[in-house]
């Protein structure tokens, strides 16, 4: 029998309380974490009976559906997993998963050479590497670059639909600059991933003509306002938005400016065959190296990028941002010679 949306929440709900090994649970304890994640997720108010919960943690360790999950009763209030390592999003999957997962391959494979499928051979690739690591049990072919430890993936749904159905969003927010959580009405249009990072990029209701871009791991906590009417922005397009920035951060008002770079002779190949920004180009080339030019609007993620080539890359021009870049450099130098 499928599991219904409100079983799956409680579920994953009691699997992340019982993975956190900070504090103990009692029955009361899950029943009002489901209580909450029910409320924020679906909006149900009428919170979740302890017989509920008892069910749940039942069908959780049976085998109905497929969890045989390792719950434990210790000093006879408090639940845990036996084995601290497992989770109920860590299973692996059945003989019959993985036929379906082939099947779906094999039909996706069929659509590569369409343009409009063109993004898709890395997912291809990914679903097969996970149908023969799980067949084979041998280590895996690709190794995808994950950060378990980072928060805010747990609102991706949720803004997902938000930005779907255009609901204004009340969030508390924090920056790193801030001292304290700050309320913000929200009009969500684009989420975007960077450096393995979420955000979330939209307009705030007091300040409506700038764009404003938020951490998902700086987000606390998040709802619909369903009484709001929500500002479009149906001029917004992501491509154009970026096409002159290198991250997420677009400093409006800004112009793009054509900036002159010098990479060594070790650098410059991955320069070559992994530009630094689409508007790459060649200006240069010789013994020593190369030349070339970027035309992007100056930011934080642009820095951050020069820096990382350390000596193997000269800012020739413009002036401020080579007076920027110097001063940068000459500030950790600092830190090396003070004792």
């Amino acid at each position: 029998m499928p599991v219904n949306r409100n079983a799956l929440i409680r579920y994953t709900t009691i699997d992340k309380c019982l993975r956190n090994k900070y504090r103990k649970w009692t029955l009361d304890d899950l029943m009002d974490a489901c209580s909450d994640a029910l409320y924020e997720f679906e909006g149900i108010d009428k919170g979740v009976s302890r017989r509920t919960i008892q069910l749940d943690i039942q069908s959780m360790r049976s085998e109905k559906l497929g969890y045989n999950a390792p719950i434990v009763v210790t000093e006879r209030k408090y639940y845990t997993y036996e084995d601290p390592d497992y989770s109920i999003t860590q299973l692996p999957l059945s003989e019959q998963d993985l036929g379906k997962l082939n099947d779906a391959v094999e039909i996706l494979k069929q659509f590569q050479g369409f343009s409009h499928f063109s993004e898709m051979t890395g997912l291809i690739q990914k679903l097969e590497n996970k149908i023969h690591t799980e067949q084979s049990k041998e280590r895996p072919i690709i190794h995808i670059d994950t950060n378990e430890h980072l928060r805010g993936l747990e609102h991706l749904n949720v803004l997902y639909q938000a930005i779907q159905a255009k609901k204004v969003l009340k969030i508390e927010y924090q920056s790193f600059k801030a001292r304290n959580r700050n309320a913000i009405y929200f009009y969500p249009y684009l989420l975007k991933e960077f450096n393995n990072r979420w955000f979330l990029i939209g307009r705030q209701k007091l300040k409506r003509n700038k764009f404003m871009t938020l951490a998902l791991d700086r987000i606390h906590s998040l709802e619909y306002q369903e009484e709001m009417e929500f500002l479009d922005g149906p001029q917004f397009d992501p491509d154009e938005h970026y096409k002159h920035a290198i991250g997420v951060t677009v400093n409006e008002g800004l112009r793009p400016r054509t900036i002159t770079l010098k990479i060594d002779r070790t650098n410059a190949p991955y320069v070559i065959t992994k530009p630094i920004h689409a508007s790459q180009i060649m200006v240069d080339k010789g013994r020593y190296g190369i030349t070339i030019e970027i035309k992007v609007i100056p930011n934080y993620e642009l820095e951050r990028v020069l820096l990382g080539f350390g000596p193997g890359l000269e800012v020739l021009s413009p002036p401020s941002i080579r007076k920027r870049i110097g001063e940068l450099y000459e500030k950790s130098r600092q830190l090396y010679l003070d004792e």
